[in-house]
């Protein structure tokens, strides 16, 4: 594995918003959604105006602290625990910056800011198949749901909510 030297890692901010959204489509084309600049740019657009989710940016300082990945955080809050959790809905990683640990940076950071919210856990889903992503979560001590199912029941499709 190649070692991440210098990446910076921190609470992304509305001036972060133009160099997130390409690796935000970017992501979103990694499961299979249409290449959509402008509607992924509105998007987290909305989500930080409305402060409905909390974006994360690695960082490469040694150029110009390019952006190099993000996490996408929504709160949520558990009725049984009556505490806050915090879903881990997006984590990107540019093809060229896997094994670097920019993965891993990004995931510390995002348990350390789920703890100092008092959130009881911090969630997320991935494909089945993606196999890197399950070793990854698996290392960092996630562990697979096995006493509930995730259910979906669509609504609308995705064209029709496009930025919203």
């Amino acid at each position: 594995m190649k070692q991440a030297i210098n990446i910076i890692v921190r609470r992304a901010v509305a001036e972060d918003l133009v160099a997130i959204a390409p690796l935000f489509d970017a992501y979103r084309q990694f499961y299979g959604a249409t290449a959509n600049a402008a509607g992924t740019h509105a998007f987290l657009e909305a989500r930080q105006a409305r402060k409905e989710s909390t974006l994360w940016v690695a960082l490469n300082p040694d150029a110009d602290e390019q952006a190099v990945g993000f996490a996408h955080l929504y709160p949520c809050f558990s009725s049984v625990s009556l505490a806050p959790i915090v879903i881990l809905n997006d984590l990107y990683v540019s093809p060229e910056w896997r094994r670097t640990n920019v993965a891993r940076c990004l995931i510390a950071a995002i348990i350390e800011h789920s703890a100092q919210l008092g959130a009881v856990r911090l969630e997320l889903a991935t494909q089945l198949s993606n196999e890197p992503a399950r070793r990854l979560y698996g290392s960092l001590g996630f562990e697979p749901d096995l006493e509930f199912t995730h259910l979906n029941y669509a609504l609308a499709t995705p064209a029709q909510h496009a930025g919203a």
